[in-house]
């Protein structure tokens, strides 16, 4: 069952849930050398940013995909994968939660799955960032809606410029994420409004990696031939 909140997740709660990352012998003897870069890492804020995939990830929830970071605390982080596309549009969203929908638009709004926590949990990306019931201000111009009366103003067409409907989220526990990071699991890099909300999903995973000026279909040639 699809449901909205009046609450954000709590990062206490937001551990990963998924599959073990494989590991080799290189990234066991790296890890041994990552504190130092944990250590800096725990000083730096990845919210607002981009979390790309690197090619070596076979997570089937994460390979290839983008996530952006809604919050990243001593406590967690969590975020919101936007490329990867439900077959679920966001009017059978509505229809499921009685609320009626008379913006032919929004009716037609493709709904993706932002992670595999809580996955039948709705948020909502917007731009310009709102005041609604239950938001997460991430930017100037940019919040996390979790609360059922965004969706109803959206669904009569008054609804944020910009909209990203996802269900579930991607949550990592205290240290977790920086030890990825120190592990070279992902990129980080600035996010970009127009990647989440304009790009095709098909193209948001070499988008968000271009930003940094990294063709990431360069490295996956370069991994697989080392």
């Amino acid at each position: 069952m699809t449901s909205f909140a009046h609450t954000a997740p709590s990062l206490a709660s937001a551990r990963l849930r998924r599959t073990p990352l494989a590991t080799n012998a290189t990234r066991l003897s790296a890890r041994r050398d990552s504190a130092d870069t944990i250590a800096i890492m725990n000083t730096l804020s990845l919210s607002n940013q981009f979390l790309i995939a690197m090619p070596t990830l076979e997570d089937p929830n994460f390979q290839r995909t983008v996530t952006y970071i809604c919050e990243h605390t001593g406590q967690g982080a969590m975020g919101i994968v936007i490329n990867r596309p439900l077959t679920l549009t966001l009017g059978e969203v509505l229809q499921h939660m009685h609320i009626d929908a008379e913006d032919p638009q929004a009716r037609q709004h493709t709904v993706f799955m932002g992670g595999p926590v809580q996955t039948e949990r709705g948020f909502v990306l917007h731009a310009p960032a709102g005041e609604w019931d239950s938001t997460l201000r991430i930017s100037d111009n940019l919040a996390l809606a979790t609360s059922k009366d965004i969706l109803e103003v959206i669904a009569h067409g008054k609804g944020p410029r910009d909209i990203f409907v996802a269900l579930g989220y991607a949550g990592w526990g205290a240290g977790q994420l920086e030890q990825e990071m120190a592990d070279n699991v992902w990129l980080s890099g600035p996010a970009d409004n127009q990647i989440i909300f304009q790009t095709p999903w098909q193209r948001r995973w070499e988008a968000a990696a271009a930003l940094m000026g990294v063709d990431v279909t360069q490295l996956s040639n370069q991994i697989g031939h080392a």
